[in-house]
Order: C-alpha cells, then structure tokens, then sequence
C-alpha cells in the first residue's frame, strides 16, 4: 500500500438535508487539498435528502470527476452512511468528515502527516467546541457514558472526524453488526491510533440532525455491543432483592413470635409487590433490548439502500 506523495485519499461526507453548505464544504476542501500532496476522491453519501443537496453534488460532479456520489432509498442514519462511504471508497487511506464545516478540513493535512509516520488511524478529538451549552453537556454525559461502560480510551469531548488506513478499512468492511457506532468500533479494532486535538466551530447553516433520542439509542448501542455491564448488573439486583426479601421475611417472623406484631400488612406487601414487579420489568426491558438487536442481526436486512450514483461503476455498488 502507498503512503507516498501520490495517494489516493477518499474523503467520506455523509449528508443529509445539507444543501446550504455542500458548495462551502466543497470549496474549503478543496483548497485545503491543493497543500496535501496526495490525489483526492470526494465521495459524498447522501442519506435520503428531502431538500435539493443531491442536485448540489450532482452539479459539483459535472464540473470536478473527484466528487462522486452515492444517494439511499430513505434515511438510514449517519452510521450506516458512513458505512456505505468506507466500503466504496478505492484510497489508501480514507477520511470522515461531516459537512456542516465544524470539523476544518485543513486539519486533515496534520492527519496525513500523522499517518505517514505509520499509524493506522488518526482521530481529530475535540478539545473545545462552540455548541450551546445544553448540547455540550449531553454530548459530555454520552461520552462519559460510553467510557466508563464500555471503551475507557474514548476521549471524553468525543470524535467522529478522522483518518482511516486501508487495512483499517478492510478490517471495518468485515464487520456485519446491524447497530453501529463507527468510532467506537474504530476505537474496538486496535491498531496505531494517533490523536489530534482540534477546536469544534459552531454550525455553519442548518440544524443537527443528531437529537437526543438518537443519542440515546447510540448509547443502548454502545452499551449492548461492547460492555457486558447491563447482563451482570441484572444479576446485582436479582441478588439483592432476594437477600433484602430473606432479611425483610426474617425480620417478620421475628416480630411476630417474639412481639406478636406483624399479622396484618397490606402496605407492605403492596409495596413489596410493586418493587419486585418494577424491578422484573427493568430487566426484562435490558432482555429485550438484547434480543431486539440480535433479532435485527440474525434478519441480515441491509444496512443501506443505493438509489442513485454518481461517478460510480455498476461493479462498485454490488
């Protein structure tokens, strides 16, 4: 594999509803690329666009054959895009990005350099960011989350921009899980790691398409693929229910053949009742949150649908 001067470097975008900084991205890209002494493909991933970006990429494609193009039936999430982005992609070394312009694209020349030196990877982890105040601190609680219950090397302000090498790549092609968290399987997969520190910038134009609801399901995701924590902790709390039932039953008997107390007690074995019911749904809850996910896994559903393609050959989209 070639890490000389004349690479070829894959740049993954996933989009979706971005049409306002599609054209900016593109030419901030651009001309950070003309310092980098490699060959660029700029392979957009459109994930079920309802506005016109599709139509902008398309245009960019006409006036510059580095920017191709694949665009999904619906919207399957980021992930999925980002997937589809690695497995099409034909460089030595492939980058991730999102279009929005708050990661810089001159950073990526540092990531170059970074893995020239031989690392496989190279992350651009966030030291500071110009979010609202609410988003850091879910972002920061994710990210906590996702390091004290499953991968403790994650940084703490988190990543998602970054450089991959070919046999990373190759590695992370392999790998069929239905639910996926890119980077932390990235993280999973070992190999030399290098990271970058970067402030974040604010959004250019749109919204986040990253609400809290998809927060929280990456982080179910998180903790049902890499951490064994909910399983054992079920099992935490099965024990100590039942050693609190054994010493709440002694403590009963004893106040009735020693006291004479205790005959009647309609509240607390209401209360009884309600605890252990509550607690035997929690972990049928965690069961089922296993379950639906092998279920989705063993159905072997497509993580992605290909509508259309720009400066792709048919052989690439099988």
């Amino acid at each position: 594999m070639s890490r000389g001067p004349r690479a070829l470097l894959s740049v993954v975008v996933p989009v979706y509803d971005e049409e306002a900084n599609i054209v900016p991205f593109y030419r901030a890209l651009t001309s950070a690329a003309s310092e980098w002494d490699v060959e660029i493909e700029i392979l957009f991933v459109d994930d079920g666009s309802q506005d016109r970006s599709f139509e902008h990429i398309a245009e960019l494609h006409r006036s510059d054959p580095r920017v191709k193009a694949l665009r999904f039936s619906r919207n399957f999430g980021s992930h999925p895009a980002l997937s589809a982005g690695l497995r099409h992609a034909h460089g030595d070394a492939a980058v991730l990005i999102s279009v929005d312009l708050q990661d810089p694209p001159a950073l990526i020349g540092t990531f170059i350099e970074h893995w020239r030196k031989g690392n496989h990877v190279v992350w651009g982890v966030r030291q500071t960011r110009d979010d609202p105040w609410l988003k850091k601190t879910l972002a920061t609680s994710f990210y906590r989350f996702i390091r004290r219950i499953a991968l403790p090397s994650y940084p703490p302000q988190g990543m998602d921009f970054g450089l991959l090498d070919r046999q990373v790549i190759h590695v992370f092609n392999g790998m069929e899980e239905a639910n996926r968290l890119v980077p932390a399987l990235l993280v999973w997969t070992g190999f030399r790691q290098a990271m970058i520190p970067y402030h974040r910038a604010a959004r250019r134009a749109g919204v986040s398409k990253w609400p809290i609801a998809k927060r929280i399901k990456s982080a179910i995701d998180v903790a049902v693929s890499f951490s064994y924590v909910p399983i054992r902790l079920m099992s935490y709390l099965g024990i100590a229910a039942s050693v609190l039932g054994f010493a709440y039953g002694a403590v009963l008997i004893f106040n009735r053949i020693l006291f004479g107390v205790g005959g009647a007690g309609w509240p607390s074995v209401m209360v009884t009742v309600l605890f252990l019911g509550g607690l035997q749904l929690i972990m049928l809850g965690v069961l089922g949150e296993y379950l639906w996910r092998a279920s989705e896994q063993v159905k072997r559903r497509p993580l992605y649908i290909v509508m259309d393609s720009l400066g792709m050959e048919s052989k690439d989209l099988v």
